[in-house]
C-alpha cells in the first residue's frame, strides 16, 4: 500500500494519563491450517487465537480479533491471503506480549499444524467505555459514503463524533506491517488531535476543516500495485491527553507501533481503540 498525501488546514491541542493495573496471562492454541494458508499466516492466526483463549480463560468473556481474507484472481487461478491483527472488544484486552511466542510446527495427514504458547500483559474491561462513532468514508464526506472497500486512487475520510472531550490519533497498517500516522496531521504543532464533545468531525478533508482554527489538513488517497490488499485503520481515542508514536517521517514498524500502543493502554484505562479493516483493489 502506498499512501499519497495532499496538504491543506486544521487545528490540534493538548493535557494527562492514568495508571491501570494489568495482569500477566499465558495461553496456548493448536491451529490446523487449510491448505491455502502459508506457514507464516498459520503462525499469526495461531498466535492471535492463543491470546483470545488466554483472555477468555482469565476474564471469562468473549473477545475478538481483526482478521480478513483477500482473494486475487490471476489468469483464472485464485490466490487467497489471510490477515489477522489481534485485539479484544468486550471484557478483556491484550496489552503487550512480554516474551517471544514458542511455536511447534508439524504435519498430520498432510495438513499443517501449528501449536503456539504465548505470555503477556492483559487487563479486564470493567466498564462500557466511551461510545464514540467513527466512520470510514470513500470519495465523499457524508455518511452515505461509508465503506470498507476502496479502489486504487480513492480518497479516504474519517467521520468522528465523541460524547466527551478528548484526544484522537489515527494510524493505518498495510500488508507489509508498515504503520502510517494519518492523524495528527503532518504539520500539527501537537502530537494529537483535540476533540470537543458532541461535535461532528470529518478528518482528511480541507473542505470540512474549521476555518476558525489554524494548522494543516492532510488529504489522503489509498493506492495499491496489487490486485487486492488488506489494510487496518486504528482509531485511538482517550479523554486523557496522549501523544503520537515517535515515528520517522510519519512511518514506523508494526512492532514499534504495538509497543507504543501497549504503553499508552497500560497507563490509560479509558483509552479506546477501534480497528477497521479496509480492502483496496486495483
Amino acid at each position: 500500500m502506498r499512501l499519497k498525501i495532499i496538504i491543506a488546514a486544521w487545528v490540534l491541542f493538548s493535557t494527562s494519563l492514568f495508571a491501570q493495573k494489568t495482569e500477566r496471562i499465558c495461553g496456548e492454541y493448536i491451529y490446523h491450517a487449510p491448505e491455502n494458508v502459508s506457514l507464516e499466516q498459520a503462525k499469526q492466526t495461531a498466535l492471535e487465537r492463543a491470546k483470545i483463549e488466554a483472555l477468555a480463560e482469565k476474564f471469562g468473556t468473549t473477545v475478538s480479533q481483526q482478521n480478513s481474507t483477500v482473494v486475487e484472481n490471476k489468469n483464472g487461478a485464485s490466490d487467497v491471503r489471510f490477515l489477522s491483527l489481534g485485539g479484544s472488544e468486550v471484557k478483556g484486552e491484550w496489552i503487550e506480549t512480554t516474551k517471544e511466542p514458542q511455536y511447534t510446527v508439524s504435519y498430520e495427514q498432510g495438513m499443517l499444524v501449528v501449536k503456539v504458547s504465548v505470555c503477556g500483559k492483559a487487563r479486564e474491561i470493567v466498564g462500557a467505555g466511551i461510545d464514540f462513532t467513527a466512520k470510514v468514508l470513500r470519495n465523499g464526506t457524508d455518511v452515505k459514503f461509508e465503506s470498507d472497500n476502496f479502489r486504487d486512487g480513492d480518497a479516504i475520510y474519517l467521520g468522528f463524533r465523541s460524547p466527551t472531550d478528548g484526544y484522537l490519533a489515527v494510524y493505518l497498517v498495510d500488508e507489509s506491517q508498515t504503520v502510517y500516522c494519518l492523524l495528527p496531521y503532518l504539520h500539527s504543532p501537537s502530537g494529537n488531535a483535540r476533540i470537543k464533545s458532541g461535535k461532528d468531525y470529518v478528518f482528511f478533508s480541507e473542505k470540512n476543516a474549521d476555518r476558525a482554527e489554524t494548522a494543516i489538513v492532510d488529504e489522503y488517497v489509498l493506492t495499491t500495485d496489487k490486485q487486492a490488499e488488506q489494510n487496518f485503520l486504528y482509531v485511538i481515542f482517550s479523554p486523557h491527553e496522549f501523544t503520537k508514536a515517535n515515528d520517522n517521517l510519519r512511518e514506523l514498524s508494526y512492532e514499534e507501533f504495538q509497543r507504543w500502543l501497549a504503553k499508552n493502554r497500560t497507563r490509560d484505562k479509558d483509552m479506546k481503540v477501534e480497528v477497521k479493516g479496509l480492502t483496496v483493489i486495483k
